[in-house]
């Protein structure tokens, strides 16, 4: 995955998971939030190596 391709990932689904809790649908919001975390890590490794 490209850097540009990613940051677009994680942002969209960093900004829904945000977006998910303020209308209270906790559980989707966990999901999307926990999702933006790994591919953020997963990206961030691809970065170092």
């Amino acid at each position: 995955m490209t850097s540009i391709k990613g940051d677009i990932a994680i942002g969209v689904l960093f900004i829904s998971g945000i977006w998910g809790f303020i209308s209270g649908a906790f559980i989707v919001s966990t999901v999307l939030l926990g999702t933006a975390t790994m591919l953020s890590n997963i990206v961030l490794r691809e970065k170092i190596n």
